[in-house]
């Protein structure tokens, strides 16, 4: 029986630091992205595929905002932008995916799924904004905009300094639509599914589906929908080759290997950046805890090379 595999790309699968973040960029770095996961194909891995969406939702929700400011069209809510990033960015990765294949004579049908996740309007996420959206902004435009518009803003972690505005990320209680993902992967489809971690739901008092305002982070989502869907490994795709202690600080320590006790106790010792390692490592501990049998956090070009890549156990 063939493994299954699900594969999360981070935002630089998509965009990159000092890019302006053009289609053309980014259909590039999603053709050069999934170049590297030829080999696991090759090797008769099912997939599915998830990915981030920190700066196309942020940008779909600056879009809005302006069409509000300058025409009067009404603002869409959040929900709605991220099923937009997702239907928008599943379709790139769809098709920049089918022009791999053909590249390498791989004959494998592929599909984009848009996938709901189920969230608890009670957690407490929804108190403490966490989740960067959008492009970065100098202090005294973050001040304007907190001012006007009510939004919150945190430091950039990455780069050259700046101010990001922040959005609730509460943690993802199940992935609908899963039982189709893996129908259709456990049968060779390759699955893109559960896009910048779902568009946010949660069930009312009636039992019926509703908008939740918040993104939900990807690596979390994606590690919930592994769970879900029994799937064998869970490859983490980052801008970095290793998962790091006190990472850009002095005495960083790249980490080859890491059991979940360990990873458990770096993460109540704030060893990993809030946003940004940390969910990808509590990910890989959830994963491995509800049967899961390997996690990979690594940077797409090496992760067929074992010399790279942070891996994950049980021990």
């Amino acid at each position: 029986m063939s493994l299954l595999a699900v594969i999360a790309l981070g935002g630089n699968a998509l965009l990159r630091d000092g890019q302006l973040g053009t289609i053309d960029e980014q259909e590039q770095n999603t053709y050069d992205t999934l170049e590297n996961i030829v080999f696991l194909i090759r090797k008769g891995y099912n997939i599915v595929i998830t990915h981030g969406n920190g700066p196309q939702v942020g940008n779909i929700l600056m879009q809005t905002d302006a069409g509000e400011q300058l025409y009067g069209i009404p603002q869409m809510p959040v929900d709605i932008c991220v099923a937009d990033s997702q239907g928008g960015v599943g379709y790139m990765i769809e098709r920049m995916l089918r022009n791999v294949l053909k590249k390498h004579h791989i004959s494998r049908e592929v599909v984009t799924l848009i996938t709901l996740t189920l969230v608890d309007p009670a957690d407490p996420a929804f108190q403490n904004p966490t989740k960067r959206v959008g492009k970065k902004y100098t202090q005294e435009e973050a001040e304007k905009l907190e001012a006007v518009k009510g939004w919150k803003f945190k430091p950039e972690i990455k780069g050259n300094g700046g101010f990001r505005r922040v959005v609730p990320s509460p943690k993802p209680i199940r992935i609908m639509n899963h039982h189709v993902a893996e129908t259709m992967a456990r049968q060779g489809t390759i699955v893109i599914a559960a896009g910048g971690g779902g568009i946010p739901v949660f069930i009312d008092e009636d039992h019926n589906v509703r908008p939740a305002e918040v993104v939900v982070d990807k690596d979390l989502a994606s590690a919930r929908l592994a769970s879900q869907i029994k799937a064998d490994e869970l490859f983490i795709l980052t801008d970095v080759p290793f998962v790091y202690l006190d990472y850009k600080a002095p005495g960083e320590k790249p980490l080859e290997t890491l059991s979940i006790k360990e990873a458990q106790q770096y993460l109540s010792e704030n060893k990993f950046g809030e946003g940004s390692m940390a969910p990808k490592v509590e990910a890989a501990i959830q994963f491995l805890g509800n049967g899961g049998k390997k996690c990979i956090i690594t940077e797409a070009d090496k992760l067929s090379d074992k010399s790279f890549g942070t891996k994950i156990v049980k021990l």
